[in-house]
């Protein structure tokens, strides 16, 4: 039968986007409390928030390896994040209006991203380990 199986929750404006990782075991919540969780897909406990961006967060997703993620935002950045610290990694500047999607290739060192700036922008080397103080 269906219903609700599990409830992931937190943040406290709109979920705007939802994404897995590749195995099925993480999610990915983007919000316009300006925020993106990673949940545990089976115990529903919240393993990571990523904060630092300043308005709302339109888009998530998760890099090849599950490692780090994607956010894309209203404040004209995309910002690449380490799951297992919830540290920010890369803070990708270019786009001159929101962004609202993104997405890595399948090796995970190209980022892409659109923008209402009526741009795709493509992010190369964002497989870095050099992490932002």
């Amino acid at each position: 039968s269906s219903g609700i199986n599990a409830e992931y929750g937190g943040h406290t404006d709109e979920v705007l986007d939802i994404s897995f990782d590749h195995r099925g075991r993480q999610l990915l919540s983007a919000s316009a409390d300006t925020t993106a969780r990673v949940f545990d897909v089976a115990t529903c406990k919240c393993l990571s928030t990523f904060v630092g961006h300043e308005r709302e967060i339109s888009k998530g997703t998760f890099n090849p390896s599950g490692a780090r993620v994607a956010t894309a935002s209203s404040d004209s950045t995309v910002r690449i994040w380490d799951v297992a610290s919830s540290t920010l990694i890369q803070a990708l500047e270019g786009h001159s209006d929101e962004v609202f999607s993104c997405q890595f290739n399948y090796a995970g060192d190209m980022l892409i991203s659109g923008s209402k700036d009526n741009t795709c922008r493509l992010w190369r080397d964002v497989n870095s380990e050099r992490i932002i103080p």
